[in-house]
């Protein structure tokens, strides 16, 4: 552990040491949201609002965290969301996150924006007991050609789902990038886009790029019909990133999504959106048990994941704090995080008297008044 021998007892305290093991410009990078930074701040303040309604004299004295997700098992109802440039925080990025994820039973979304290839880290999680949940993050490009190549990259490198990123039709503006000049430093690449044959990508001084050609290739006339073009390039099942609204839930449905995740972007797209918790509810209502609703942006705790599932979603998706890990402390790093979210919602379980997770339901909860 960098510069400093004291374990982190917690999400908080391996952010601090993050802070000592990287660079301002990746630091900024990683943790900044768009503009003033509302949204991202009320992630957080949202699971601050809701309390427990703990039951009492229950038989706790044996809890089990595993659930499926899509039908896949995983050992708790956790996965990695899809982040960028891992590397910038250890150099094996994405390589070393996917082996802790592997190790530790969860799963893994692979964003398209990794300096790690999508055959690199499938191949690094070959040989375990059990299969990876692995999922491969991507957008419709408006070169179709691009899309379609990393969906078929993804579905033969054995990813489980497409996981849709839809609300991103431009980039957010995240000013603290822009104070820095946001540049991937030498020896860094998207790894994802080097290889494919037919891109014209030049490098520009005091830019990446490839990053460059990603901002220009996404395509703000993207609508739900080209869902159907998208499904039609492979059997995976597609997952839609980015939903806050119950009709839009619905209208996920009837164009063939299996799982939605409920998510602002972890603030870094339109600040001033609702925070993901407070639109949890709705899409959850109009759903109605048709799809898996997953949700992601402000989890620190293992009481935050337990007020997430008792909201209705069925699992959650962590973001930066595994970042903080990776920086720290590498793969190790990594696994240490999702091991204190465990042994946390394990706890929070037991005291809210849960024994397994479907005890968990919206009558734990208070905020104000009780959810519906």
């Amino acid at each position: 552990m960098n510069k400093n021998s004291t374990r982190p007892l917690n999400l908080f305290e391996y952010e601090k040491l993050a802070v000592e093991c990287l660079s301002q410009m990746a630091l900024d990078y990683y943790a900044s949201g768009a503009w003033d930074e509302i949204t991202l701040r009320d992630n957080r303040a949202a699971f601050e609002r809701y309390k427990l309604r703990p039951r009492m004299l229950v038989d706790v004295s044996k809890r089990n965290l595993a659930t499926h997700i899509l039908s896949q098992p995983i050992q708790m109802p956790l996965l990695i969301a899809p982040m960028a440039f891992q590397c910038l925080a250890c150099p094996e990025g994405e390589i070393a996150t996917a082996r802790a994820a592997r190790s530790s039973g969860v799963g893994m979304v692979l964003s398209t924006l990794s300096t790690k290839s999508i055959e690199e880290v499938a191949s690094s999680c070959h040989g375990s007991d059990s299969p990876a949940l692995q999922w491969f993050q991507l957008y419709i490009h408006k070169d179709r050609g691009l899309t379609r190549a990393l969906v078929e990259r993804a579905y033969n490198a054995g990813y489980k789902a497409l996981c849709l990123t839809v609300d991103a039709p431009v980039l957010g503006r995240r000013e603290r990038d822009r104070h820095n000049e946001f540049a991937l430093p030498p020896g860094l690449q998207l790894a994802n886009l080097v290889n494919i044959s037919g891109l014209n990508i030049p490098y520009q001084a005091g830019e990446s790029g490839l990053f460059t050609y990603f901002a220009q290739q996404l395509d703000p006339a993207i609508t739900w019909k080209d869902l159907e073009w998208l499904q039609s390039l492979s059997p995976l099942p597609l997952v839609l990133k980015g939903i806050l609204r119950g009709d839009d839930a619905v209208r996920a449905i009837e164009y063939g999504a299996k799982a939605i995740v409920v998510s602002n972007h972890g603030g870094r797209q339109l600040d001033g959106a609702i925070a993901s918790l407070n639109a949890l509810v709705e899409v959850v209502k109009a759903v109605d048990g048709r799809a898996e609703i997953l949700i992601d942006g402000g989890i620190r705790r293992g009481t935050d994941i337990l007020k997430a599932l008792a909201l209705g979603a069925k699992a959650v998706l962590v973001g930066r704090p595994i970042l903080w890990g990776l920086a720290v402390a590498g793969e190790a790093g990594v696994a240490r995080v999702i091991s204190l979210l465990r042994d946390e919602l394990d706890v929070a379980m037991a005291l809210s008297g849960c024994a397994s997770l479907k005890d968990v339901d919206s009558q734990l909860l208070t905020c104000g008044t009780t959810p519906s």
